[in-house]
């Protein structure tokens, strides 16, 4: 079974260019939104980076220099709900305030109902949240009793969410995350699949650089031929350049499809009328037993970047803007060993050589920020290849790669 996930869904973060070099800093205090009294040893973090901190005991905290971009900046205390307050960094210092509301746990009794099939559930979240890439096999949730899960049988569909923080130490690429306020959702007949929430990084101390260096060199091949790095070379006109084929998949419905499924439909309740059926009918059925309900058309030529995303007038920004599907191919990596070809209706035949993913944008444009990702994360879907990675390639938004090597 494959599904259409929503990946990563996050409040964007906006970071500069390279080029950029104009910084700021971020400073306030953390407060109980009631008594407005301070809270010390708070945690306060730039959400999906690597950049947090520890509020004193006056609840008062700094980011002392802090790249130009629109932030998200949360605060995190046992016993409060998350606070979040957006930031627009240019050169002149930001001050706020995070007051932090008390959680239901404090207000109330809590009561959790007993859930016989806790811990199968909790293996099938883990397999769809941690992923199955070779990264993914070295990611470890360090506190699965934080994680409440349940499978509701009608809507066939299960959830997951954690009150606090969920760690998960990936020792593929040297990160410790903390994600906090995480909700999951898997609704397996629509076949998709979307987490969000609010997550920070903290760089793992290596043991050698050795290891240094491997993480390194992993965090590096997690990025090529992502849909971040995808996005940046649309934004930049470098698509071709950077290793990727970007092409046209129009996906149509089969008209034999619906006269099938209502002979089907018909055949169903002719029998649990014990009405006669013809042999003639069953052989129509039979015939067409296996017929997909759409199928997929791949236009060989690379699609023009003008395709695929528009520019300001002023040439400012790049809103990504395109019709039908898009399949993509990073032609500079095999995929994964582990990974295995989606048996999806709109999988076409592909090299094993190459990852071959594809993205279906839900809105009529998303504007692309400078360092590959979209002010709106929701605004697309991405099934194949892309869907097959999770959070063992997950990086920070601030991560930045070595500079590109030309290839062939």
């Amino acid at each position: 079974m494959r599904f259409y996930p929503v990946l990563l869904l996050f409040i964007a973060l906006i970071l500069p260019p390279a080029s950029a070099f104009a910084q700021a800093s971020i400073s306030g205090v953390a407060q109980d939104s009631v008594t407005r009294q301070p809270l010390a040893f708070a945690s306060v973090f730039l959400a999906n980076t690597t950049l947090g901190v520890t509020t004193t005991e006056q609840g008062k905290f700094v980011f002392p220099s802090v790249p130009a971009g629109t932030y998200d900046v949360v605060g995190s205390y046992v016993g409060y709900r998350l606070a979040k307050q957006t930031v627009t960094v240019a050169a002149v210092p930001q001050q706020i305030t995070l007051r932090l509301g008390p959680s239901a746990n404090r207000l109330g009794e809590v009561v959790v109902r007993a859930d016989p099939n806790r811990q199968s559930n909790y293996r099938v979240f883990v397999d769809l949240f941690l992923g199955r890439t070779s990264f993914s096999q070295q990611c470890t949730i360090k506190n699965p009793d934080e994680v409440v899960v349940d499978f509701d049988t009608p809507k066939n569909t299960l959830t997951a969410s954690s009150a606090n923080f969920l760690q998960v130490d990936n020792k593929a690429l040297g990160y410790r995350i903390k994600y906090f306020g995480l909700r999951f959702s898997c609704d397996f007949t629509a076949r998709v699949l979307q987490f969000y929430g609010e997550p920070v990084f903290e760089e793992m101390a290596a043991r050698s650089k050795g290891q240094q260096r491997r993480w390194e060199e992993n965090r590096e091949k997690a990025y090529r031929g992502s849909l971040t790095h995808f996005l940046k070379s649309v934004r930049d006109d470098q698509v071709s350049a950077n290793g990727f084929l970007a092409q046209r998949l129009r996906v149509v419905p089969n008209p034999r499809f619906a006269r099938i499924d209502s002979l089907r439909q018909r055949l169903l309740r002719a029998r649990g009328l014990g009405s006669e059926i013809s042999p003639a009918e069953i052989d129509s059925l039979n015939r067409w037993r296996d017929e997909p309900r759409q199928f997929s058309m791949l236009y060989t030529a690379p699609r023009p970047i003008d395709s695929l995303c528009r520019k300001s007038d002023d040439g400012s920004q790049t809103f990504l803007r395109f019709r039908d599907f898009v399949q993509v191919t990073y032609i500079r990596e095999a995929p994964d060993p582990l990974y295995r070809r989606s048996l999806s209706p709109l999988a076409t035949a592909k090299s094993d050589a190459n990852q071959v993913s594809q993205l279906l944008l839900r809105v009529p444009e998303t504007e692309i920020k400078p360092n590959g990702h979209l002010a709106n994360p929701l605004a697309v879907f991405a099934d194949e290849y892309w869907g097959f990675e999770k959070m063992g390639e997950f990086l920070p938004l601030n991560y930045l790669p070595p500079a590109a090597v030309p290839g062939p």
